[in-house]
């Protein structure tokens, strides 16, 4: 590593490659079509070689960029516990962190629970942009357009034409969840989620499970609709609960997180999966193929749906076009061993 005595500059680097400051600024900040192929070579040999690491602090204040970008998740910590150790969000972010680590650009992670806590973290960090999860129309959402920084917008149904979003088709899922549920002759369908709230992902899951047993000309039944906490304990806990509701015969979980937390308190007190209660969750994520039986789930890209995020935010940052502001990523069913024919 360089010592503080023998610090390289972009200048040290210009000079022996060769070239202007300009030049080597060009590179660092991957303006590659202003520089030819053998100067890009040159110089970032050069920069390899000498370990050079960029001042973003300097940078900042020259070009009023931080290269930073914040994700940020707008729940309340106490009642959903760190968004960090949900799954989805884990291969969410590791999406964004892959784009943005080839731009040059890094991210700061953080839940904010209110208004007042976005207005502290924008006016004391000078993010470029912000990726967020779980935005509906509010107060904290008409506090955010007050400032100017570019937003992409995931998994909400917030309508602003300024806005750029990358969602999901959230009713074809429930839909197909459904379905697939009562063509293998169920009828008593359990549907879990996380609090409902008007106009946002869950709800669009929610109105695919009814629409589907309405199409079956099964009844909604109210009592089959569980709004429940999402931490590990309590959806093992739910599990036991619904072991004693001896009418039904299959659940339909919207993540695959809370499907393997039911699974596993219905089979702590002997409830066989899937020849006694069928379930099916949400999301494709890696926990689907570690339960017993493994879970038959919706798929959905999680990974994919960061990447797009964060190619959205680096055109609309670097000023190229962006011909969909809008992107909904499609979803599909995933067979594996937790749902039994029954009929």
């Amino acid at each position: 590593m360089p010592n503080k005595k023998n610090i390289v500059t972009i200048r040290d680097i210009a000079k022996e490659a060769n070239v202007s400051v300009t030049t080597v600024t060009n590179v660092i900040h991957k303006r590659y079509n202003r520089v030819s192929k053998e100067t890009i070579e040159r110089i970032e040999k050069i920069i390899k070689e000498k370990q050079y690491i960029p001042n973003m602090s300097a940078r900042s204040l020259v070009n009023n960029s931080s290269k930073i970008i914040g994700i940020i998740n707008y729940v309340v910590p106490s009642e959903s516990g760190s968004f960090i150790q949900d799954p989805f969000h884990t291969a969410f972010i590791g999406g964004i962190e892959k784009e943005f680590s080839k731009k040059g650009y890094f991210m700061m992670i953080r839940t904010v629970a209110n208004e007042r806590e976005l207005v502290t973290l924008l006016k004391n960090w000078n993010l470029d942009g912000i990726i967020m999860t779980g935005l509906f129309e509010d107060d904290f959402f008409q506090t955010l357009k007050n400032f100017d920084i570019p937003i992409v917008l995931i998994d909400s149904y917030v309508e602003d034409e300024r806005i750029l979003k990358v969602g999901l088709e959230d009713f074809r899922g429930g839909y197909i969840a459904t379905k697939y549920l009562i063509d293998n002759g169920h009828k008593n369908i359990v549907f879990v989620s996380p609090k409902i709230r008007p106009n946002g992902v869950l709800e669009e899951r929610l109105k695919g499970y009814k629409a589907a047993l309405q199409e079956a000309g099964i009844p909604i039944n109210q009592a089959n609709i569980y709004e429940h906490g999402i931490t590990v304990e309590e959806c093992i806990e739910l599990g036991r609960n619904l072991s004693q509701r001896k009418d039904i015969t299959a659940i339909f979980a919207t993540a695959d997180i809370i499907a393997a937390g039911i699974m596993s308190g219905l089979q702590e007190v002997g409830v066989s999966i899937p020849d006694d209660i069928s379930i099916i969750g949400f999301d494709d994520l890696d926990v689907s193929r570690l339960t017993n039986p493994r879970l038959t789930t919706i798929h959905q890209d999680a990974e994919k749906k960061g990447l797009i995020a964060a190619k959205m935010m680096m055109d609309y940052l670097e000023k190229r076009e962006i011909k969909n502001r809008k992107v909904i990523l499609p979803v599909y069913l995933v067979e594996r061993k937790s749902v039994k024919k029954i009929i």
